[in-house]
């Protein structure tokens, strides 16, 4: 194999046009490609390729072939050989990697956005490179690391965080040759300025108060204060880590899910009238009328249903804490509603994974999601207004806060 070891940029360009090459730009890159190794290995020898000189330290011993992919598509190089040692262009290629850095951004969006692996393939086909396999895919998108780890471990300065959504997704990953579930724990919360934002997430082999209890340790570290109410299910020891790293904070129990529960006590043919009955509860317009209309629930309950009158009334505190707070928020703090919403978004990027390889796969994709969420988050519309933070702070500080919701002692999510 023979390369061209000097180029006349105005008559190879002449030439190219005049044999109308349709690959043009592939053609240029590795053109330039070849000349700037060459130079390099000539540089090394000591003299220029076919010249006599007594400089001379070493010489060619011809070439090897090294396929490279770029956004121009696959390109064949000729990498020059020496007669002793080696030469290798680090400058642009890295040793056992095929791939240069935009193509490697290619793939690692893709890989991001929950396309497969079959996909990502017919993707890079359109820009004319080659197979790629699933361990590439996987490889490239290690380049998320960087940038999910910053996010994981930043400062939360943006506080106080006045309200905090917590839950939990299940995912299955590779472990000891076997196939086990574990647990991404993720927080959202409002910040100063009324704007969403993820605060952080965890990877855990089981959904206990230890794993939430580090979790939140975790995030108290990186700042987070200012805590007034969390709302989440009745997660396993979720409410005793609250007690112990949130002191002060009220917790909110999720009435989709606990209405879930609650039906569980009752004939099927008497769910919609107890659903019905329950919801009235949240349509009432001060906190006082809240109250009474949980009071009132029970009572009509107590003769037909006293197992569902029993849970009712052991979830008064955890269930009505919102009406605490301003009621123009009231819809936004009574459920998980919105984390379910980014949870979906989190499964549609996973499900395309199916079962992860390995931990750091999960907090490499998951983490990058919520990045990305985050982002679109600073530019969108605030979430809670000021005034309505304005107010939640003023009555924290008047000490109108409700007291620690007592932890139950039993918890069904």
């Amino acid at each position: 194999m023979a390369v061209n070891n000097s180029v006349d940029p105005a008559s190879w360009l002449a030439e190219q046009i005049e044999h109308r090459d349709q690959d043009l730009l592939r053609s240029m890159v590795k053109t330039m490609a070849e000349a700037l190794m060459s130079a390099e290995a000539d540089g090394l020898c000591g003299a220029d390729y076919g010249t006599r000189s007594d400089e001379r330290t070493n010489r060619r011993n011809g070439y090897r072939s090294r396929d490279w992919d770029t956004r121009a598509g696959t390109v064949e190089l000729a990498i020059p050989k020496l007669r002793s040692g080696s030469y290798f262009p680090e400058w642009l290629l890295e040793r056992r990697r095929r791939a240069e850095q935009a193509l490697i951004s290619v793939v690692a969006t893709s890989y991001l956005l929950g396309v497969s692996t079959r996909r990502v393939d017919k993707l890079v086909e359109q820009l004319g490179i080659k197979h790629i396999s699933k361990s590439q895919v996987s490889e490239m998108a290690k380049v998320l690391d960087a940038q999910v780890e910053a996010f994981r471990t930043r400062a939360l300065d943006a506080g106080p965080y006045a309200f905090v959504w917590l839950d939990a997704l299940t995912q299955k990953v590779r472990e000891g040759g076997r196939i086990i579930n574990v647990h991404v724990l993720v927080a959202t919360a409002v910040n100063a300025n009324g704007n969403r934002e993820i605060l952080g997430l965890e990877v855990t082999s089981a959904e206990d108060g230890a794993g939430w209890l580090a979790f939140l340790r975790g995030l108290v570290a990186r700042g987070l204060a200012g805590v007034q109410l969390v709302i989440s299910d009745a997660h396993t020891g979720l409410v005793g880590a609250i007690g112990a790293t949130l002191p002060g904070a009220s917790w909110q129990r999720c009435r989709t899910h606990y209405l879930r529960n609650l039906l569980t006590t009752v004939p099927k043919s008497a769910q919609p009238w107890v659903a019905t009955l329950v919801r009235t509860i949240f349509d009432q317009p001060t906190a006082e009328q809240v109250r009474a209309q949980h009071t009132w629930v029970i009572e009509a309950l107590e003769a037909k249903y006293p197992a569902a009158c029993e849970h009712l009334d052991a979830a008064r505190e955890e269930l009505l804490a919102f009406a605490a707070f301003p009621r123009e928020i009231w819809k936004q703090i009574w459920s998980n509603n919105p984390q379910e919403r980014l949870n979906k978004e989190i499964r549609r990027r996973t499900d395309v994974v199916g079962i992860f390889p390995d931990r750091g796969s999960i907090v490499r994709l998951v983490g990058a999601v919520l990045a990305e969420q985050t982002d679109e988050w600073t530019e969108a519309r605030r979430y809670m207004g000021l005034d309505v933070l304005a107010k939640a702070r003023l009555r924290m500080i008047c000490g109108d806060t409700p007291q620690q919701n007592p932890i139950p002692q039993t918890l069904t999510a």
